[in-house]
């Protein structure tokens, strides 16, 4: 490919990446730190030498603490009566509108009514306010999927913001809405005998006996055989019986007793797509009775038409809320279930009826002069494959042990039989191999990086530890298909948009998304503007087809649901379905579990396809062992302190720390203008920089702290106290922000700058 970005120990990048940032400026989190504020703070010093904390020096200072934090109030109700940050809190959860927004809205900001609900209530609006201006999200219009590519003719970035901030957004379904509304018409007299019924994936027919994973085989009469070899999914009981020659009565109520027995699946199925309501329209469409039909889709269409009402008002929360509101009302009368799943209950992702995505207008070019800097990250990749190989060698004998379990004392294995046997999958213990395996990958990395004791800024030249790489990572092996992709964060830093176009650009490498391709996922390809590219870009990487597992439509462990699907499948992909079916029945090249064999050729295990087709038996468990890799890349082991490790002009490890909640000692204070002076001696006694990005065991996610913002040291403090009472042990990890809210390059159409960062997608050209 004559325009592929081509990397050392053969990589190739993709041509195009995806673009992720926020929807509202950068700036914007800036807004919260008064000016000055911090600099008359460290005039306290340490509290030895410096001035003590009482005095009128310091009634001063805590009087203009005062007024700031009245200021920044008065700034944060600027923010919450925003448009469009309110319509982006009712997509999140619109509840907060007036349990929390409009309050804080309505109240006068004072220094003496800064009483404990108003701060909770600022401190509710800085918490979304970062999350939306600074947090790299792909979520709704606040959360825009952009999109660029590479290109060598330029040196430096090229951005094209386009006439709008937003190019187009789309409001879908969660899946398990639209399976809620399928299982109430299902119900329904009359509805079922224009069902196909489908046989269990892991069942299987042999000899007039039925075998089920882990259960004794029992016998089927020849007229249930017959009925039940003709369950696939895609004929209606109607056809069974024109073809078993029985009537449709007799054929009914063996279906009945095959649905008793667990042995078919007979009910309105809904495939997984990012169009639930498409998929369950064509299911519908088929109902041959004219007033079943009508009646059915009427139920279809009454949510439909809330969808479409949707579509326009997606950053207009005057109107959103009550469409919303009155969407949720139509769903409970059609379904007799909740509308909304609760937060605090083991759940996937989507826990709303729908939710929206939308596409960024600015699309970016990237030239040579970054293509180069990211060079040194073949390095990274060659130690991420080396990871992957060495999990699939173990994960191989561990799957292999209990293959050979099943085997004893039979002459066949089937999938679905294996898979039940190595669950949890890939199997069990493999967590534990893979943190293995990880650890000494990062222990290989501490060696070759030696950076010296206490250092904060470490510096190497790629080409001097090239070969310390290649000895310690380039070993031979394979992985698994699906594992031949890396998916890299990328971050670039620029002084300025002028320096950013001449390719005066520092490059920073965020998360390595390792064995996985996530621009595969449905939130990226529905937002892309011509799909047929990323497509023509998987075809370049798998000439052939693959074997892929049907993966459930939700899943709460893995953070699951319709949204990261993976929606690039090919016509020529085989789909298998172990335990799982949720592909669409009349799609050619779609297996049962059951169906396919497992046996072992020239010492591997393979799995083998009705057609003889056979494929790399770890192919199947694929996304089960990227599972356990994806976020296992690390360069040094966790410690207290690990440095800014930068290769060449690519920082590939950013700044952090890790505190026990106890070190955090400024959090227990009370007054707020002590607790801000004694926030910035803390932070200056760890040089940790002003910007930063905290994670703790008992928040949801990352959070953005300024040190010269009170709020964001509030919040803080608040998440400390929190770890405290939870376990005093337990630690929060700190990492430098990089690039800062500063230095951010991405503009719109008025010239506002947003955080982003590219998530590429590699490809290990070795594979096969």
């Amino acid at each position: 490919m004559p325009d592929a970005v081509m990397l050392a120990g053969g990589w190739r990048l993709w041509r195009q990446f995806a673009l992720r940032g926020p929807g509202f400026p950068a700036e914007g989190v800036l807004r919260l730190a008064p000016a000055g504020l911090g600099e008359a703070a460290d005039k306290f010093g340490d509290g030895s030498c410096g001035a003590a904390m009482s005095g009128p020096d310091w009634d001063a200072f805590a009087a203009s603490f005062g007024a700031a934090a009245v200021r920044t109030a008065r700034s944060l109700q600027q923010i919450a009566a925003q448009s469009a940050f309110q319509a982006a809190v009712a997509w999140q959860n619109r509840t907060v509108l007036g349990s929390g927004i409009a309050p804080f809205l309505a109240w006068q900001p004072s220094e003496k009514g800064r009483t404990s609900m108003p701060r909770q209530r600022e401190e509710l609006v800085a918490q979304y306010w970062q999350r939306f201006c600074v947090k790299n999200d792909t979520i709704g219009f606040f959360g825009p999927v952009g999109w660029g590519r590479f290109d060598a003719s330029r040196p430096g970035i090229e951005v094209e913001p386009g006439d709008r901030l937003i190019a187009g957004s789309e409001v879908y379904f969660s899946s398990w809405a639209i399976d809620a509304l399928a299982r109430t018409i299902e119900a329904v007299p009359g509805v079922r005998r224009w069902l196909p019924p489908r046989r269990v994936p892991f069942v299987r027919v042999t000899g007039g006996e039925v075998t089920m994973p882990g259960c004794p085989p029992v016998p089927i009469t020849l007229d249930a055989h017959q009925v039940l070899d003709l369950c696939d999914g895609t004929r209606l009981p109607a056809r069974i019986a024109v073809t078993t020659g029985r009537p449709l009565s007799s054929v009914l109520e063996t279906l009945g007793e095959l649905l008793r027995r667990r042995l078919i699946v007979w009910r309105i199925e809904v495939p997984t797509s990012a169009h639930p309501d498409r998929e369950l329209r064509r299911r519908l469409e088929a109902i041959g009775e004219a007033d079943l039909r009508a009646a059915a889709l009427g139920k279809l269409e009454v949510l439909e038409r809330a969808r479409e009402g949707l579509r326009p008002i997606v950053r207009d929360p005057a109107a959103l809320v009550p469409a919303l509101t009155a969407m949720e009302s139509s769903f409970i009368e059609l379904t007799r279930s909740a509308a909304q799943r609760d937060k605090s209950a083991k759940t996937a992702p989507c826990r709303a009826l729908a939710y929206s995505d939308s596409r960024r207008a600015a699309t970016v070019r990237v030239g040579h002069a970054v293509q180069d800097s990211l060079a040194p990250l073949s390095l990274c990749l060659t130690a991420a494959r080396w990871l992957v190989h060495r999990f699939a060698e173990v994960a191989q004998d561990r799957i292999r042990a209990e293959y050979e379990k099943v085997r004893a004392g039979r002459s066949t294995v089937d999938l679905s039989e294996l898979w039940m046997r190595c669950m949890p999958n890939p199997y069990l213990g493999a967590a534990d191999d893979a943190e293995r395996i990880s650890q000494r990958m990062r222990q290989r990395w501490t060696d070759i990086i030696a950076a010296p004791a206490g250092a904060r800024r470490v510096h190497r030249a790629s080409a001097d530890i090239a070969d310390k790489v290649r000895e310690a990572f380039d070993e031979p092996g394979r992985g698994w298909s699906l594992a031949r992709y890396m998916s890299p964060d990328v971050f670039l830093v620029a002084s300025d948009a002028a320096a950013a176009a001449r390719g005066e650009v520092d490059v920073v490498l965020g998360e390595m998304h390792v064995g996985t391709n996530t621009l595969t996922q449905s939130l990226f390809v529905m937002q892309h503007p011509d799909a047929a590219e990323l497509f023509a870009e998987t075809d370049v990487d798998y000439p052939g087809p693959r074997l892929m597992p049907m993966l459930p439509k939700e899943s709460m462990l893995l953070r699951w649901s319709t949204r990261n699907r993976h929606a690039l499948i090919r016509e020529q992909d085989y789909l298998v379905g172990p335990v799982d079916y949720t592909a669409a029945p009349d799609r050619p090249r779609t297996l049962m579990g059951a169906d396919v064999r497992v046996a072992e050729r020239d010492g591997e295990l393979v799995a083998v396809l009705p057609d003889g087709t056979v494929f790399d038996l770890l192919d199947v468990f694929g996304h089960a062992l990227t599972n356990q890799v994806m976020n296992r890349f690390a360069l040094r082991p966790v410690g207290d302190h690990t440095p800014r490790i930068t290769l060449d002009r690519l920082v590939v490890s950013r700044e952090t720390w890790r505190f026990a909640a106890a070190d955090l000692d400024f959090a227990a204070e009370k007054s707020e203008p002590r607790r801000f002076v004694l926030a910035r001696r803390w932070r200056d006694a760890h040089d940790v920089p002003r910007f930063v990005f905290v994670v703790s065991p008992t928040e949801p996610r990352p959070f953005y702290v300024d040190f010269d913002s009170p709020v964001y040291v509030n919040i803080l403090a608040k998440a400390a106290r929190r770890l405290y009472r939870a376990d005093p042990a337990a630690a929060l990890t700190v990492t430098e922000m990089l690039p800062t809210p500063q230095q951010t390059w991405l503009t719109d159409e008025r010239g506002a700058r947003y955080c982003a960062e590219l998530r590429l997608v590699a490809v290990d050209q070795n594979g096969s």
